[in-house]
């Protein structure tokens, strides 16, 4: 995993999909691949996963005259062919008990449930019932994953997309001869910008469409941020007169980011016991929710009362909406969209006297802001015997002297020397899963 950490580290937190080809979950693999990710990287952590029966192979070809990398799941005789792997419930259960990271589970949770409610509207079957006849349950597992893996190892933090060309002509498929798009792509599309062209086949699969509906924040022609790397993933076809590629840019923004589009959901509770919220904000933060608010209230007949309120993107609202009327009292919850503008964010190391802390640093141009993790600072303050002020500000210390640079040892570079001196041992901080 060292490979994977330093990659992290050096690359920026920004990721823009060119669909200009249509998008397909082979050729997401194929595009983080060819941005530098190391295949044998995503293929060990796609081992947490209970398939069996297949290998990932790459190569470089060309498409249209364009080198790009193809990747392809190749599948061995005795491949995983569970028949409850089709359904939601199946692929539930593989992931839950798969040994991923949690976050990894939830996302890759998030993409399926958009794939299997788009199937069920278009077939006219219940959710729980549907099967993803088209797709194959290994090959969509590992582009899925592999995707969400890849973009993880790059430290990638924000998606976004461009219109999606969606292709024309019609595909064979268990229903017959169908048009592009495909329905299931075209529902879970709903709300994407997209656009059709000449090139007579499927361009947008429903798997590259559930990957990209869940994860971009916006879609925009041209984004205003500096690219330091490109990936070209390639399809399977090589038209003459067209490239079939997506390709992802992989870059940094250094100003303010432009606002985004969040959802916003609320509801007033006053018959709960304070108990339970804990759990319901722990619950709803794992469904994909950016932040969780408490905030307390007078209701009607002057009654004390808290309202819950949720930050999320709009493809988790509707879960997010299911878990609060499940697991509170709340018999009715509002939801309005709003804009917000964030700073970008890094995430590092640091050392001081007392031990490492982890650090997350602000920025958006010249504006600047540092919190030590708090988890890391009480840690080390227990186990020390010391003030957790004293810790937060000696991390601090250590952050702002490592960021300006200085010719010559800083407070922080001198009692870390004077600490090493005196073969004081330092402490690691606690590795948490997801």
């Amino acid at each position: 995993m060292q490979e994977a950490i330093q990659l992290c580290e050096e690359t920026p937190k920004m990721a823009y999909f060119d669909c200009s080809s249509g998008i397909s979950g082979d050729m997401c693999l194929g595009a983080l691949v060819d941005a530098g990710v190391p295949l044998k990287e995503i293929s060990g952590i796609l081992r947490k996963l209970p398939l069996r029966g297949y290998k990932l192979s790459e190569k470089k070809v060309l498409r249209a005259g364009i080198a790009a990398t193809k990747v392809d799941v190749v599948l061995a005789a005795n491949s995983d062919k569970r028949k409850n792997l089709s359904t939601w419930e199946g692929i539930r259960k593989s992931i839950l008990s798969s040994a991923l990271p949690e976050d990894l589970r939830q996302k890759g949770l998030a993409v399926f449930r958009l794939l299997f409610e788009a199937e069920a509207k278009v077939h006219g079957e219940t959710f729980r019932k549907v099967h993803l006849h088209e797709l194959g349950a290994v090959d969509c597992m590992v582009d899925i994953f592999g995707t969400l893996i890849g973009l993880d190892l790059l430290g990638v933090k924000d998606v976004y997309g461009s219109p999606v060309n969606l292709g024309g002509g019609f595909i064979r498929t268990e229903h017959g001869v169908l048009p592009v798009p495909a329905p299931a792509a075209a529902e879970i599309l709903k709300g994407v910008p997209v656009y059709p062209s000449g090139i007579p086949f499927e361009l947008a699969t429903p798997t590259g469409a559930a990957l990209l509906k869940y994860l971009a924040r916006g879609f925009v022609d041209t984004p205003a941020f500096s690219s330091e790397r490109i990936g070209t993933g390639a399809g399977d076809k090589d038209p003459a007169d067209s490239p079939n590629i997506l390709r992802i840019f992989i870059g940094h923004t250094s100003e303010i980011r432009s606002a985004e589009t969040v959802t916003v959901i609320e509801t007033n509770i006053d018959d709960m016991s304070p108990q339970a919220y804990e759990y319901v904000a722990e619950r709803l933060f794992r469904a994909g929710a950016l932040d969780v608010t408490l905030t307390q209230t007078i209701m009607k007949k002057m009654r004390p009362a808290t309202t819950l309120g949720v930050l999320c993107r709009k493809t988790a609202r509707d879960e997010l909406v299911r878990l609060i009327l499940r697991e509170t009292t709340s018999i009715g919850v509002r939801y309005f969209e709003a804009s917000r503008v964030t700073m970008d964010r890094k995430e590092k190391e640091v050392a001081t006297r007392y031990g490492k802390v982890r650090i997350k640093t602000s920025s958006a141009g010249d504006i600047r802001k540092i919190t030590p993790e708090y988890e890391d600072c009480r840690l080390i303050a227990t186990v020390k015997g010391v003030s957790l002020l004293e810790v937060i500000e000696e991390a601090k210390s250590a952050a702002r002297c490592e960021a300006e640079k200085k010719t010559g040892p800083c407070r922080a570079d001198r009692q870390l020397h004077s600490a090493k001196s005196q073969g004081r041992k330092y402490g690691k901080r606690p590795v948490q899963e997801g």
